[in-house]
């Protein structure tokens, strides 16, 4: 116990600014949520729309986070002279996917608002909303590989203090362009959507400042990497994006099943579904932790170190899940009363959040497991499992189960329950069979 002791500190270390930074992200959302809201119901489904579109469209990048992180991990455990190789790779990467993908999403943006929403009203002020949006995608896209290549080099503090400089600026920005605060023009919803594009900006300037001045020594901006190199981290990047893409996918598919069994669902699925992804936070940080931390040990080609530290992060991501799923198993109905204003609906939901509450002890391995195999550069691994388990087991058995069968969201909840089950199973058996290990995968 003394042994595991500091690895377990040292995992949280990593992991306690990422759970913070996430956990600020969900705060904003609210906020923005609450702003929107005082506008009236179109604007909130307007912006609501939009930012789902846009969601999707930040998953098609989102793999440049890990792909940058774990090989940045690795060259500094290799003691590479250039550690930011994959940074300069990664931003040139963000660049070719990001610019074109905006340009057409921009163009294209009443038809793909529209095919979600077809409500004429809700179609304009989602287009205006998201163009602001999708017109800083490739800022995004350079933002995720800054963020992953701090990460990389294990100072996860850095992304918390950018992230609440970022939301700070954020809520002040779009308080003024939402109502016309202090001489800026009232542009009501699509202010939302400029003030979120300008704290972008700022993130941007704020990563780039930070990166000029702590990085040029270890070859930002100045070592570009071989053909082959560059490469490599493409081929890590498009399977984690597009992971998440499905992923998401996934989640849509899962309302419009709910939407089926009738509209109390819909409402108490919301609930649930927000309650698990906030709480889910700390197994989410201790991944990320565990991805430095694995692709650092494989660097110094340390496999046996590698493999405890999923381990040992899989131990502390159990500890705090549990932690945070007894009072959902203890007391559901005093959590679903905060939500929801219906006796019924408490009632309909108690059920489900108690195995909410299981499901998130019992998704920890996957959680955990995921990120570090992704560490190891296993990152066609992860979406072939993640995604095959959702598509091909949960997906078409919740259907049969809830829809066709008639047993509702309990029945939809209870196949979630044996789908978390068996994904981690699947994890923990891929990480214990340790052939994930690529000790050929840096960016040289």
């Amino acid at each position: 116990m003394t042994l595991l002791a500091p690895r377990r500190l040292k995992v949280m270390r990593l992991a306690l600014p990422v759970m913070l930074g996430m956990l600020s992200q969900s705060v904003l959302n609210l906020i923005d949520a609450a702003l929107v809201g005082s506008l009236g119901d179109v604007a909130l489904a307007g912006v609501g729309v939009g930012g789902y579109v846009m969601f999707m469209m930040t998953a098609l990048v989102f793999g440049l986070s890990s792909a940058v992180q774990s090989q940045t991990a690795r060259c500094l455990g290799a003691e590479d002279s250039a550690p930011a190789r994959p940074l300069n790779a990664g931003l040139m990467l963000a660049a070719l996917m990001a610019i074109p993908l905006s340009l057409l999403a921009w163009w294209q943006a009443p038809a793909l608002i529209g095919w979600i929403s077809p409500a004429a009203d809700v179609e304009a002020l989602g287009v205006s909303y998201f163009r602001w949006r999708v017109a800083t995608l490739v800022v995004v896209a350079m933002t995720l590989c800054l963020r992953g290549y701090w990460n990389g080099r294990q100072q996860t503090g850095m992304y918390l203090r950018i992230i609440l400089c970022v939301h700070a600026f954020n809520v002040a920005a779009s308080i003024g362009l939402i109502f016309g605060v202090a001489g800026l023009p009232a542009m009501g919803a699509e202010g939302a959507g400029a003030g979120t594009a300008l704290s972008l900006c700022l993130g941007l300037v704020l990563w780039w400042a930070v990166s000029v001045k702590g990085a040029r020594t270890q070859g930002f901006l100045t070592c570009l990497p071989s053909l082959r190199g560059f490469c490599r981290l493409a081929a890590l990047v498009w399977p984690h994006s597009l992971q998440q893409l499905w992923f998401a996918a996934g989640y849509a598919v899962l309302f419009w099943m709910l939407g089926q069994i009738g509209t109390q669902s819909v409402a108490v699925g919301h609930v649930l579904i927000n309650l698990s992804l906030l709480l889910v936070l700390p197994g989410v940080g201790v991944g990320v932790a565990a991805m430095s931390l694995v692709g650092d040990a494989l660097g110094r080609d340390a496999r046996a170190d590698a493999h405890r530290w999923g381990l040992d992060a899989l131990r502390l991501a159990w500890l705090l899940l549990t932690t945070l799923a007894l009072p959902m198993l203890m007391f559901p109905q005093a959590i679903l009363g905060l939500f929801l204003d219906s006796a019924e609906l408490v009632t309909m939901g108690t059920l489900p959040l108690r195995l909410t509450g299981a499901m998130m002890v019992l998704d920890a391995a996957a959680l955990v497991l995921a990120q570090a195999l992704m560490g190891a550069g296993a990152q066609r691994t992860v979406m072939a499992l993640t995604l095959s388990m959702q598509w091909l087991v949960f997906l078409p058995l919740a259907w049969a189960v809830g829809v066709g069968w008639g047993y509702g969201l309990s029945g939809i909840w209870l196949v979630q329950l044996g789908y978390r089950v068996l994904n981690s199973l699947g994890f923990f058996w891929i990480w214990q069979r340790r052939r994930w290990a690529l000790p050929e995968a840096t960016l040289r």
